[in-house]
């Protein structure tokens, strides 16, 4: 057993050095994982506001209004709040200007410039901040209305604030019945991204590491380690183990560096586990098997990229399963990334216990017992010819 653990150990450091895959195995995964979250995921809490302007009461009401129905403000420059909404990192600017902040001080109409982002949930965001500001200009009105009256404004003031704290608001409760929409609520920004880039990633890198396996016959490495005291079904495992060993590598890589540096939540951290080792082992099957049968390791490398953007579109890597068509979403499942993002999703939106997960687990592990077993057998065979 030595002997096979010493040849995968030799595999992930081949894998490792290979400077190519510095930007895909360790940039590129979370690039997309970033992008992906920036343009569909939620926004987080209430949304995000960028308001310019300069100190007025009116910019003070309208912080502590938003801020208190949970929304985030960021207090900037006219440019830069243009930016923020720009790039995505706010979904709503708000700028007032000082004939705005004048009118209301005076209890005058209130006219603001709002910037509405292209993500998704900004609508919403931008009715929050009509709400806020529409309900600063009905209590000027209020107040302005007392004072006219003859009220003295802390009075007038005061007994607005009395009547405010004493009626009993009505709440509005909203019962969303779209099954997607129901699916997805309570999701991360990142964490659908998250999971759907670690099938992606896992599978494409232990096919395209397939290519290993033809230089280490056309190298001679193959014939060399069977000249040592190491028996051809050790090296066979060493070699399976080495492609387990990077598909668990890779994926193990992208669950770390998403909860490190986007806070995805990856649910019961053992049963992810569990479904990457599962999912793992269907990979390192199915890099066996390519890099077996094929005899050029170039070809090994673009057949196996191009069939794992295939198999990860097919499987819900790229376009959440949720929105398949019914049939597209029952074919999807011959591919072993659906089993997996079912797996992914029960654990990550649901809570789900193994006892939960095991359909899924079930047909990963068999999908893996047959193509380790076809790749073991294609590599026997590929090892005769070499020697």
């Amino acid at each position: 057993m030595s002997a096979a653990l010493a040849i995968a150990g030799v595999e992930l450091r081949r894998f490792l050095r290979d400077r190519s895959n510095i930007f895909f195995v360790f940039i590129f995964p979370l690039l997309l994982v970033l992008v992906l979250g920036a343009q569909f995921g939620g926004g987080g809490g209430n949304g995000r506001v960028a308001i310019a302007g300069s100190d007025s009461a009116l910019r003070t009401a309208v912080v502590t209004a938003l801020r208190a129905d949970g929304v985030t403000v960021t207090l900037t420059g006219s440019d830069a709040m243009r930016e923020l909404v720009a790039r995505g990192r706010s979904d709503v600017g708000l700028d007032i200007a000082p004939t705005a902040a004048t009118a209301f001080d005076s209890g005058k109409d209130i006219a603001v410039e709002t910037i509405t982002g292209s993500q998704q949930g900004a609508q919403a965001v931008l009715q929050r901040v009509r709400t806020a500001v529409g309900g600063l200009a009905v209590r000027q009105g209020q107040l302005a209305a007392l004072v006219g009256a003859g009220v003295g404004e802390p009075q007038a003031s005061a007994g607005l604030a009395d009547v405010s704290a004493s009626v009993t608001r009505p709440s509005l409760a909203i019962v969303d019945i779209d099954r997607v929409a129901q699916e997805f609520s309570g999701l991360g920004k990142f964490d659908l991204g998250a999971a759907a880039e670690t099938l992606l990633f896992v599978f494409l890198a232990s096919l395209a590491g397939s290519s290993t396996l033809i230089q280490t016959r056309r190298l001679g490495v193959m014939a060399r380690t069977l000249a040592a005291p190491v028996s051809a079904q050790r090296a066979i495992v060493g070699q399976a183990l080495g492609r387990l060993t990077i598909a668990v590598f890779q994926g193990a890589y992208i669950m770390l560096a998403t909860s490190v540096l986007f806070r995805v939540s990856w649910g019961n951290l053992w049963l992810s586990l569990v479904v990457l080792a599962m999912f793992s082992a269907v990979a390192a099957g199915a890099a066996m098997l390519v890099g077996s049968v094929i005899d050029n390791d170039g070809a090994a490398s673009g057949i196996g990229v191009g069939l794992g953007l295939v198999l990860a579109a097919l499987g819900g890597c790229m376009l959440p399963l949720e929105l398949f068509p019914a049939t597209l979403r029952t074919i999807a499942h011959i591919t072993p990334h659906a089993w997996a993002y079912d797996a992914f999703a029960k654990i990550q939106r649901h809570g789900a216990s193994l006892v939960d997960i095991l359909p899924q687990l079930g047909v990963l592990a068999a999908m893996a017992a047959v193509l380790l077993v076809a790749g073991t057998w294609t590599l026997r065979r590929s090892m005769a010819r070499a020697l």
